[in-house]
């Protein structure tokens, strides 16, 4: 599930980017906790995951079997609008 704002910024991205980045997204709902994952540190349950230059922040709803697509941006501006 991808949340409107992540949705919008890819729309505006070149078509291989899009690819990479959706490709990733959808690995994530096999496997939402992949090796190269990293958890959050002062969020409650956000992860995030590296493709390129860009990172996906994500958070994991277990009990519901969600994986909720909170940002996707570049390295340098991606955690400012958490």
């Amino acid at each position: 599930m991808v949340q409107k704002r992540p949705e919008m910024a890819l729309r505006r991205l070149p078509r291989d980017l899009q690819q990479r980045l959706y490709k990733a997204m959808h690995s994530l709902a096999q496997d939402p906790r992949p090796p190269n994952c990293v958890k959050l540190v002062g969020y409650a349950e956000l992860y995030r995951i590296r493709v390129g230059g860009w990172r996906i922040v994500y958070a994991i709803e277990d009990d519901r079997l969600i994986v909720l697509i909170v940002e996707v941006a570049p390295r340098g501006s991606v955690y400012c609008n958490l």
